[in-house]
């Protein structure tokens, strides 16, 4: 067995690549082997960092979810499609994110933008906004009902 498949190697280059942030399994198998380790190194790997709770999807769907709604908030479609990308299996994409509500998170961004928007008349002030809550993922519909809220608040002050 070559020395860059040995178990100890793999160890150490996944939990340098942990040190960053947490990762999902699928990142972490992705990296091991582009730095050329063999499969059966790799899963031994995968296999001491899920018994050192180093590896977990669930947690790292729970934090990946958390810090994108404090610091970058999107659409729970695109912090879906964001987790499915990283290789979060489907069933654990669906839990963590059930509780997100995409109205509420539209509203906030909103709220937050409405300083630079209060000036503009409603279809400049729609198109901007609209686009702003369509970048970061929401529906039609979201970004049509957080749009009309924000412009009824913002004409009664």
């Amino acid at each position: 067995m070559p020395e860059s498949d040995s178990l100890q190697d793999s160890l150490n280059a996944a939990y340098r690549y942990l040190s960053y942030r947490p990762r999902s399994e699928a990142e972490i198998r992705h990296r091991l082997h582009r730095r050329g380790f063999s499969n059966e190194a790799v899963e031994k790997a995968l296999t001491r960092l899920r018994e050192q709770h180093l590896s977990d999807d669930a947690t790292f769907a729970q934090f990946w979810k958390d810090n994108r709604l404090s610091f970058r908030p999107k659409s729970k479609r695109l912090l879906q499609k964001e987790l499915r990308e990283k290789g979060v299996a489907a069933e654990v994409v669906d839990q963590v994110t059930g509780d997100i509500d995409d109205e509420a998170i539209a509203y906030e961004l909103g709220s937050a933008r409405m300083h630079a928007l209060a000036h503009l008349d409603y279809p400049h002030f729609y198109r901007r906004l609209s686009s702003y809550l369509a970048y970061r993922g929401f529906s039609y519909e979201v970004v049509k009902h957080t749009a009309a809220l924000l412009w009824q608040e913002g004409q009664r002050h």
